[in-house]
């Protein structure tokens, strides 16, 4: 069964897996407790519509898609501030325009190259997005670890946050960034439609049996691990796609997980 290590490629699938595994959760905790679930979606499209105008333009893909997709985030906070009782408005706008972009922008590129940032290309990393997705994960670890108390405040109480001194803007907006860079490069390693899965299943699953804030952060970290680590067994022994097999690795766990809670209730 190791015979799975005898590789490179596949070694260097789970070092990176198991590293996006670990700061998505980080990110996708707080936004799934803030109620934008679907910014992880609209975020990612918006990232394959800066792909697109990357190849396009003959911009480094990755650069685009950050460019695009930290536009995209600031934009839907700015929407969510200027409209707090219909803020769900701003993540269908943005999306809409990241897939109206990304279909308008990817007829105008090589469908191969195209598709590969789609579906993303874990068994296939080149030492540069290695080395790019470990520094990501030591800036976002760092980051998300200092600012872990105010993030709290914020995603449960903004109002008493401003009260109790802190800087909400500032910290909302570094999450922000934070967020859309983190979704733009990940994007590129798992595929852009996987990437907002990634982000909530993880933390889906947690809610069911973690019992405090931490401990939904903590348990979201170890369940997308295991969503990884299984999902890239399964796609090599049985010859399907890394990023879909990781994602319904997650479903499949997600559903074990609510009817083992609904039995336990039952009974």
């Amino acid at each position: 069964m190791l015979e799975i290590f005898q590789y490179d490629f596949m070694i260097n699938a789970f070092i990176v897996g198991i590293l996006i595994a670990i700061i998505i959760p980080c990110i996708g905790v707080v936004v799934v407790l803030r109620r934008l679930s679907t910014v992880g979606d609209a975020l990612s499209h918006v990232s394959l519509a800066g792909v697109a105008a990357g190849m396009v333009f003959g911009i480094n893909p990755i650069l685009s898609a950050v460019i695009f997709a930290v536009f995209a985030a600031l934009s839907i906070e700015k929407i969510r501030k200027a409209i707090p009782r219909y803020g769900e408005i701003s993540t269908a706008v943005i999306t809409s325009v990241g897939v109206a972009l990304a279909a308008i922008l990817s007829g105008f590129v090589k469908s191969a190259n195209f598709n590969s940032f789609l579906f993303g290309s874990l068994v296939a990393i080149s030492p540069f997005e290695l080395y790019l997705v470990i520094a990501l994960c030591f800036v976002v670890i760092t980051i998300f670890i200092i600012l872990f108390k105010a993030l709290f405040y914020i995603t449960f109480d903004e109002e008493s946050a401003k009260l109790a001194g802190i800087s909400v803007g500032l910290i909302t907006g570094i999450f922000t960034i934070l967020t859309a860079v983190t979704i733009a490069i990940s994007s590129r390693v798992v595929g852009t439609l996987v990437v907002s899965s990634m982000m909530v299943l993880p933390v889906a699953t947690s809610m069911q049996v973690a019992k405090s804030y931490k401990q939904t952060v903590l348990h979201s970290i170890l369940f997308s691990i295991l969503f990884v680590v299984v999902g890239l067994f399964l796609s090599y022994y049985l010859n399907m796609k890394p990023g879909g097999t990781i994602v319904m690795v997650g479903v499949v766990i997600l559903i074990i997980t609510l009817l083992t809670k609904n039995l336990k209730r039952a009974v």
